[in-house]
């Protein structure tokens, strides 16, 4: 059985995944996105194909995680069987931010394309290659930095009022704070 196709959870219950299959699909995105920057150069329509089915990925992978991505039904298929078992793991919700964060980049790639601004098309692939390479090569995953930002001002209800802790905080709920443990009750 693949490490990405089980459900697995940390002991706080949080659903996790193992690394590898979040970087194989890192490293296909940035072959297609590189793809889409050569036929750019060449033909517009063919880079708007290109950049449309990696935005159709994209959203696959924002809408069901990376469970049920494209690339990561590949990786469980094709390469999980030969390797040992991942001790390493990630969360799932960052990563699926993240893609929807590729889904935004190039949807505005595709409407540049369409509209015929080959530059705007560019630049914003370009911003989504620059984003998968470095989770590719180096496993920094920016969406998943962003992530925690993003998921504390969902959590201020309008006004600035908190509606309770987020899935990322849940896990730190438990730990006193630096700055408050100690201090009175108000």
């Amino acid at each position: 059985m693949s490490t990405i196709s089980r459900n697995t959870a940390d002991e706080t219950g949080i659903p996790v995944v193992g690394v590898r299959g979040p970087r194989f699909a890192a490293w296909v995105t940035t072959g297609v996105l590189v793809l889409v920057l050569l036929a750019a150069a060449v033909s517009t329509p063919v880079a708007a194909v290109l950049i449309g089915l990696q935005a159709v990925v994209f959203a696959i992978g924002a809408a069901y995680g990376p469970r049920r991505h494209p690339y990561g039904r590949i990786f469980a298929a094709f390469i999980v069987p030969r390797l040992g078992p991942t001790v390493e793991t990630e969360p799932v919700a960052p990563l699926r931010f993240a893609q929807l964060l590729g889904l935004v980049f190039s949807a505005v790639s595709l409407l540049g394309f369409l509209v015929g601004s080959t530059v705007v098309g560019a630049v914003f692939a370009g911003f989504a290659l620059f984003a998968a390479f470095l989770n590719a090569a180096f496993g920094i995953c920016l969406g998943c930095q962003i992530y925690p930002l993003v998921a504390r001002l969902r959590r201020a209800g309008p006004m600035g009022g908190v509606r309770g802790p987020s899935v990322v905080t849940q896990a730190t709920a438990s730990e006193p704070d630096a700055n408050t443990a100690g201090s009175p009750a108000n």
